[in-house]
């Protein structure tokens, strides 16, 4: 049962000062302004708590009325991973796009606008860029969320995103370290496990975040995964040979360390929340992330009050409570001070702010003046194959949907029918998946499909084709009776390319599904 602390000394200070949980509705809740008197010195939105632009605002005026140098945190990738725009998907590529764009000047520009845009709706904090290697092509929770599987691209793009970000005065966070790329399980279910030598972690997974480490960011988000080369005990959320050792020492990282969500299942079934809470802050981490899933007070109050009685059983050492707390705080100094940096009139400050500086994009001459930066990226991305030509008339958009992982969610729309509704009037769709489908179901899913189209061309539009074999069976035979079908596939790029054409988008961003939509209507 948990004892209700209702002191504000120092040590629940500390406590509470480390914890930057989420919470219900699109308001706070007076439990949230309470705890922010009390020493709470973050909090994290999530999709839940977002609706327009003005009511973010709203909500963070509401918050810094109680702490003006409150953290307010989110997990804002762009592309398929948005907070910001979680109802109608978002206004930027990820990074699997900008990666294969190899433009830093664009990732930075891309960045930038984001961190703008975060900026004005008084989110100070985000849980950005994924720094990850994306090395197993089968990878169920990273894949377009990484800039690629080449190490030296991703570093460039990991530095390059840092600093677009951090210019408009929004705090990075490099994740998920040290590398959740070459992993086959998502760590939001279970435990996974990296067995690699150190070289191969040296050249392949740890050169993103030295990058990130070298250009400043302000944060590092640890991952729930098991290296036995580095510790063979613990995951790297809960080692101090990795938060201590290698990310501190030998990386000479000095900023605010942040764990992955603490109710993700691979701490949870393995250590419970809130004694893998007190023992990632005693392994070096500075913050906690939680409220992802569990967002109310009593989990708030059981995480305070675990930190409190490890401190007191001699588990967790209260110099690093205090020393945790003191990085979180500095790290919302920071905030303040580029945020009055940002102000009319005010001389600059530490770190770069809003407006300060200016992108030139290299390559860019089919920048149209007025491109939003998003939209640029994402036709740059776009690579098509195939020898079919565009469609004057109205087609069947037949969207082939896998299960969206936890991290993406599912209540983010996705897809090409939208825009080329718009640009095609008369386009109409359907959504098909995995449900009742083996081997002998094919026939009957692909029959669905021509059934509803009639003799309208379909575009079939898939997402990591190469990871669902259902998929790919009944996009098969599906050509197989409809030769001229067009494919667009927006996840990670690996199977062979098919159809009469064949449009990678390298994401499935709002953005990417336009740009998609713009080639097969011939407005490219």
């Amino acid at each position: 049962m948990t004892t209700l602390l209702t002191g504000t000394d120092t040590l629940t200070r500390d406590a509470l000062a480390v914890l930057q949980p989420g919470f219900a509705g699109d308001t706070a809740p007076d439990w949230v302004l309470r705890r922010i008197g009390e020493g709470l010195s973050s909090v994290a939105l999530f999709g839940r708590n977002i609706r327009t632009p003005e009511q973010i605002s709203a909500l963070t005026a509401q918050l810094r009325a109680e702490r003006d140098d409150l953290l307010v945190a989110i997990d804002e990738e762009g592309g398929d991973v948005t907070r910001l725009e979680v109802r109608h998907g978002s206004s930027f590529p990820g990074n699997y796009a900008l990666g294969t764009v190899d433009d830093l000047d664009l990732t930075r520009a891309v960045a930038r606008e984001l961190g703008r845009r975060l900026a004005a709706c008084g989110v100070n904090f985000n849980w950005a860029p994924s720094a990850d290697v994306n090395s197993n092509r089968n990878n169920p929770v990273i894949g377009v969320r990484s800039f690629g599987a080449d190490p030296d691209l991703v570093a460039r793009h990991t530095a390059a995103y840092v600093d677009g970000l951090q210019s408009a005065g929004v705090a990075a966070c490099a994740k998920h370290f040290p590398g959740h790329g070459d992993t086959a399980v998502d760590s939001h279910h279970a435990m996974p496990r990296i067995d690699v030598d150190l070289d191969t972690l040296h050249a392949r997974d740890l050169l993103p975040f030295r990058a990130a480490v070298a250009a400043g960011s302000k944060a590092v988000m640890s991952a729930h995964i098991l290296l036995p080369a580095l510790d063979p005990n613990r995951p790297a959320t809960l080692s101090p040979q990795i938060l201590l050792g290698l990310l501190r020492e030998e990386l000479g990282f000095d900023g605010l360390i942040v764990t992955d969500g603490m109710d993700m299942e691979a701490i949870v079934a393995t250590y419970g929340i809130e004694r893998g809470t007190a023992l990632a802050i005693a392994a070096g981490a500075d913050a906690i992330c939680v409220g992802g899933g569990p967002s109310d007070e009593g989990t708030v109050l059981r995480l305070r009050d675990a930190l409190v009685a490890a401190v007191r059983d001699g588990e967790l050492p209260e110099e690093r409570l205090a020393d945790a707390a003191a990085r979180v705080r500095a790290l919302a100094d920071w905030t303040v001070r580029v945020r009055g940096a940002a102000e009319p009139g005010a001389d600059s400050q530490e770190g770069t702010a809003p407006g300060t500086t200016s992108v030139t994009l290299s390559g860019s001459s089919d920048v149209a003046a007025d491109a939003p930066v998003g939209l640029v990226a994402a036709r740059r991305a776009v690579r098509v194959t195939g020898t079919g030509k565009p469609l004057d008339e109205a087609p069947y958009v037949a969207a082939f949907t896998p299960m969206a992982n936890i991290a993406v969610g599912d209540e983010t729309p996705w897809g090409v029918a939208p825009e080329l509704e718009r640009l095609l009037p008369g386009t109409e769709t359907g959504a098909y998946n995995s449900a009742g489908i083996d081997g002998t179901d094919t026939a009957a899913l692909t029959g669905k499909v021509l059934a509803a189209a009639g003799d309208r061309v379909i575009v079939a539009v898939v997402r990591d084709l190469h990871r669902h074999a259902w998929m790919a069976d009944a996009l098969d035979a599906l050509l197989a009776a409809r030769p001229t079908t067009v494919v667009v596939e927006m996840g990670v790029n690996e199977a062979e390319p098919r159809g009469a054409l064949h449009i990678a988008t390298h994401g499935a961003a709002r953005v990417c599904g336009t740009a998609a939509a713009e080639v097969i209507a011939g407005r490219a």
